[in-house]
């Protein structure tokens, strides 16, 4: 903490009208730059509370609802500070800024109105034009920050990526983390840049065209570095999600309010201060609350009423297991009204047409008939908590992200492999093609668009050896759970080593890298140039071989002066004769898309369509290869 003395001016009250549109902050340090810095805190189980600031104690007064605050003359943004609880020790601000020395330091005064923003133009994107990036900062570049990602934005824009969706960045223990063990969720990592990095991210990645969505957890709170329960009853003491404490979201008055204010805060914090374009609630079902409506409902609502005032598209996604369409249903229809949902459905059918693994964690899962049943939103999968999947026929497919891995997919796995490592190149381009000519959100994973191989690894870097034991060891059981061998035993969570594995190695890209970027360009370019591959624009149907060898899209456009589209997917070794609709008289299918194609890398081979008997008609689809046909006048 900073030691300058100076003379404090007298400490008062100070309520300030609000100046920015629609929802501002008003609890923790709020810069008023001609009078001083006005600092608010619910503190309901302390009798008194001062603020610690250049080695002095201003005792805050309380102003109601357990509330105290006021005004400390001369406090600027820059400015150490902690709170003391009944003459205490030093505590970090619950809704602190800042966490500049980690999650037990001191916080810091952070004024977020100087910067010089230049997206005053920028207006949004529509869901159905995502095509969502996941990146993990840390392990992103070498020297995983926000301002090192910035300079790669400009070429994943024009790869075709249009957001950026950032795994969790709230204040974590240590260095190393994938961030879902945050302990200050208004703090920005300090590691990866803090406040001024994220700013700079947005902005950068706004003038680029690029949408940033940003992974936030509200499930529990982090197991190290929370001191929340030191100022008042924020955690809940009848509901734990398996990860940690739960917060307390349906406890009794007024306490429960005050909590749920913190967290539905916390998600405006981000659209209004750092520009968010859309927030990723992680394991919604792991979200514990027991009123009506629930928080995830006031959520979506308080976000959608700031994104109509601040006249700029802003989206929230849902992360489930399972397909579930009451997340994403209006809530005129008895829904949650959430713009779209991760789907885990077309990730594990997926999964397993292509590697045909079947450990428990894809138990039941049939390959190419899940993705089948993925497309046509009629899914019936089980998670591995047991919980099935629902029909969501009625759902629009842009509420729906699809991905055929993701941080959770590969870092859960014993060694971390991704897809490239686990199949052929001819199965990587497969599922490329899978994913991105699949009319849904589509999101991909950093690497994935070059092939990466190195491995995603679960890494931590807590401050308790204690506690690192227990991450080990439940590291262990949640492997065997899911089926996969510890023998030898998964790399430690804790070990640098880990975490250094995990970055990429854009340095090892080659031949076979520039023939999966060349994919995913074309790919992503045929998105945007065929309208019945867009979210919402066609009917599907699909047909699937009984042995799950291989599976075929048909996509009706449901606007005029679009093309029809048929797509087939082999996953197997051998060659197939797949039938094809049969053309309405003066028309044809013409080949549009193969993956066996010289500038992706493999022997180039164009398909051919033939008769059958029957005058069935057929496209020859070679072995572990992906082929789009476009019907055209003669």
């Amino acid at each position: 903490m900073h030691t300058r003395q100076y003379s404090p001016g007298a400490l008062t009250l100070d309520v300030r009208p609000m100046t920015a549109p629609g929802w501002v902050l008003d609890r923790g340090a709020d810069v008023r730059p001609s009078t001083g810095t006005q600092f608010r805190v619910w503190a309901p189980n302390a009798a008194r509370v001062a603020v610690i600031i250049r080695g002095r104690r201003e005792r805050l007064e309380p102003i109601g609802a357990g509330i105290f605050g006021g005004l400390v003359s001369k406090a600027a943004a820059g400015d150490d500070y902690a709170y003391s609880l009944d003459g205490g020790p030093p505590l970090p601000d619950p809704v602190s800024r800042f966490q500049p020395y980690g999650v037990r330091g001191a916080s810091r005064i952070v004024d977020p109105r100087p910067f010089p923003w230049r997206d005053a133009a920028w207006r949004g994107i529509d869901m159905a034009d995502y095509v969502i990036y996941e990146m993990h900062v840390g392990t992103f570049t070498h020297a995983g920050t926000f301002e090192a990602a910035i300079e790669h934005l400009a070429p994943l824009a024009e790869l075709g990526i249009t957001a950026i969706e950032l795994m969790p960045v709230a204040q974590f223990p240590g260095t190393r983390n994938w961030g879902y063990d945050g302990a200050h969720l208004y703090a920005p990592q300090n590691s990866y840049g803090g406040p001024e990095g994220v700013r700079r991210f947005v902005d950068a990645a706004h003038a680029a065209g690029v949408a940033v969505v940003l992974d936030v957890v509200y499930n529990h709170i982090g197991p190290e570095g929370s001191s929340l329960h030191a100022f008042a009853p924020y955690l809940s003491t009848t509901h734990r999600s398996p990860w940690g404490a739960s917060f307390d979201l349906d406890g009794p008055q007024p306490s429960h309010a005050e909590v749920r204010r913190y967290v539905i805060d916390n998600a405006l914090y981000w659209i209004v201060e750092y520009h968010i374009d859309a927030l990723r609630l992680d394991a919604v079902p792991m979200i514990h609350d027991d009123s009506t409506p629930h928080i995830v409902h006031d959520i979506a609502a308080a976000i959608h009423a700031q994104s109509a005032i601040l006249g700029r598209r802003v989206h929230v996604i849902a992360e489930s297991d399972v397909m579930d369409p009451v997340l994403v249903r209006p809530v005129a229809s008895g829904g949650l009204g959430l713009d779209a949902q991760w789907s885990d459905d077309f990730q594990r059918g997926a999964h397993v047409a292509l590697t045909r693994e079947n450990v428990q964690s894809y138990a039941g899962v049939r390959g190419a008939a899940d993705v089948a049943s993925a497309l046509e939103r009629t899914s019936m999968l089980r998670s591995l908590r047991g919980v099935p999947s629902a029909p969501a026929t009625d759902v629009p497919p842009d509420r729906f992200v699809f991905y055929v891995q993701n941080h959770d997919q590969v870092g859960n796995r014993a060694c971390g492999e991704r897809l490239a490592a686990l199949v052929s190149p001819g199965k990587r381009a497969l599922a490329t093609a899978l994913l991105l000519l699949s009319p849904y959100v589509p999101l991909v994973f950093m690497g994935e668009e070059y092939g990466e191989t190195h491995p995603f690894l679960y890494f931590v870097s807590h401050e308790s050896d204690a506690l690192c034991a227990l991450v080990r060891d439940g590291r262990v059981r949640e492997i065997i759970e899911r089926g996969h061998s510890v023998d030898p035993p998964p790399p430690d969570p804790a070990d640098p080593a880990t975490f250094d594995r995990s970055r990429l190695d854009r340095a090892a890209a080659g031949p076979s890298s520039r023939a999966a970027l060349a994919l995913f360009r074309d790919l992503l370019a045929l998105r945007r140039e065929e309208r019945a591959l867009q979210p919402g624009r066609a009917a599907l149907s699909t047909a699937v071989d009984p042995d799950g060898a291989w599976l075929s899209v048909e996509l009706r456009p449901t606007e005029a002066h679009a093309h029809m589209l048929f797509a087939a997917y082999n996953f197997s070794a051998l060659e197939y004769h797949v039938p094809v609709p049969a053309p309405p008289p003066g028309r044809l299918w013409r080949l549009r898309f193969s993956t066996r194609n010289a500038r992706y890398g493999g022997p180039s081979d164009t398909p051919r369509l033939t008769k059958q008997k029957g005058g069935v008609s057929r496209v020859r689809v070679l072995p572990e290869s992906a082929v789009l046909y476009r019907l055209e006048g003669r």
